[in-house]
């Protein structure tokens, strides 16, 4: 599979677990706690592995890439007990929301882990086509 090809499937993948994130973070409905809070930060975990994969492509870095967005986002979460100025103006914007979060949840943890473990799963699918297709030319 070239760059290009490559290239294209992980955008697409983006999309994807862009467009299921917000989806849940807007869920209305039955369990709508859990899709907004927990289910989207699957998504999240998901996201920030296609994101890196998009830059650094290699057999380790699908191992290793999940493995530090689990580090970073669980950092990010104890960040969310700390509120000095500049956090909280960072926080009062949308996209400071989104990318730092705003309240403090054990619960998100295995939700990590699960993100983490199937964006690593994806990561390996990725990986996989890029192989299987160097061994077909």
């Amino acid at each position: 599979m070239s760059k290009k090809t490559q290239d294209l499937y992980i955008i697409i993948s983006l999309l994807i677990v862009t467009g299921i994130g917000f989806l849940f973070k807007n869920y209305t409905g039955f369990a709508q706690k859990w899709f907004n809070d927990y289910g989207a930060a699957v998504f999240y975990e998901i996201f920030w592995c296609l994101f890196a994969f998009l830059f650094l492509r290699s057999s380790k870095a699908t191992i290793q890439i999940p493995l530090w967005v689990f580090i970073i986002t669980c950092i990010l979460e104890f960040l969310q007990l700390w509120h000095p100025p500049f956090l909280e103006q960072i926080r009062a914007t949308l996209v400071g929301k989104l990318l730092l979060g705003t309240t403090f949840a054990w619960w998100d943890f295995p939700h990590y882990v699960v993100g983490c473990f199937l964006g690593w799963l994806w990561l390996r699918q990725l990986q996989g086509k890029s192989y299987a297709n160097k061994g077909q030319s």
